[in-house]
């Protein structure tokens, strides 16, 4: 599971926004995705996931789906490394519901996920920025909502200044 989390993790790894719109590096890192999705779904199913750092790595695995069905899955995953004593897998928890959620057309609760629509400036929404209190947050490994509008800012600012 280590080295499906290191592949999925090293794809991502300093690519710049403008990477993402080259489709012929995306359809690859989604293809990539789809074989280590289904790599780990068999590791699961038979059994082979037992620790907290399985579950953790698994959960990154899925939240790099396609379909609601991989975001609950990497949800779950999450959950089940934060029961076995991984703390910092609170943040993929709290990420991996924050993606469910949008994919299903529902609000986002965390201010995990960023998107690019239609190439406009990043954007959080939709967000609801009232649910989840910032002493939450803190505690799942989130940042404040005052740290994401500051991160909002400064990425709008970069996107705006290479346009």
């Amino acid at each position: 599971m280590a080295k499906l989390f290191a592949e999925d993790q090293a794809i991502r790894e300093n690519v710049p926004h403008a990477k993402m719109q080259d489709m012929a590096f995306v359809e690859k890192m989604w293809a990539d995705d789809a074989a280590r999705r289904t790599r780990t779904r068999a590791l699961l199913e038979s059994g082979q996931l037992s620790t907290a750092d399985d579950y953790y790595a698994a959960a990154f695995v899925f939240q790099h789906g396609e379909q609601p069905q991989d975001y609950l899955l990497a949800h779950s995953l999450a959950l089940a490394a934060v029961a076995r004593g991984k703390a910092k897998a609170s943040w993929i928890a709290a990420a991996t519901l924050d993606r469910y959620l949008q994919n299903i057309g529902q609000k986002q609760v965390y201010g995990t996920q960023w998107r690019w629509p239609n190439d406009a400036l990043p954007s959080r929404e939709p967000y609801d920025r009232q649910l989840i209190p910032d002493s939450l947050r803190t505690a799942l490994g989130v940042p404040t909502l005052a740290k994401q509008d500051k991160n909002l800012a400064e990425m709008q600012a970069e996107q705006a200044a290479t346009k």
